[in-house]
């Protein structure tokens, strides 16, 4: 004999992305433009390693802690120099700290682009594009 068994009633849990956008909403410009970066780029926040110590994540909440990972990331995690030159501006600009410039020539143009939005937005400038330009 078959058993019925009722179907739970509980709402799929949303993804992260959408709960550190919903939780950046309420944060100051630079923690919503350093989410968002996170966000454009995808790879970086995909890595387990890297979302253990950057996320705290209850099920239905998730939010970021800054100064746990700002004062780990460089010695816990194995970083290419594209993904440490990308966090560290992107860290920057969501809990501020100094951060040597140069490190741009290291991004590649896709993460690149993605952090001169996060300044763009951090600057309050929301009619800049960032794209391709001819010099």
């Amino acid at each position: 004999m078959d058993r019925i068994v009722a179907p739970t009633t509980d709402p799929p849990t949303p993804l992260l992305t959408d709960r550190l956008t919903e939780w950046a909403r309420s944060r100051d410009v630079g923690e919503r433009a350093a989410v968002a970066a996170l966000i454009q780029e995808g790879d970086v926040l995909a890595r387990g390693d890297v979302r253990d110590l950057l996320v705290v994540d209850s099920g239905r909440v998730a939010s970021l802690d800054w100064p746990r990972f700002e004062g780990q990331y460089r010695t816990v995690l194995v970083l290419d120099t594209s993904e440490r030159a990308f966090l560290d501006l992107v860290v920057a600009v969501g809990f501020p700290r100094l951060v040597p410039l140069w490190q741009v020539e290291n991004l590649g143009e896709r993460r690149l682009a993605i952090v001169l939005r996060a300044l763009a937005a951090l600057a309050g400038a929301d009619t800049i594009a960032v794209g391709t330009r001819a010099w």
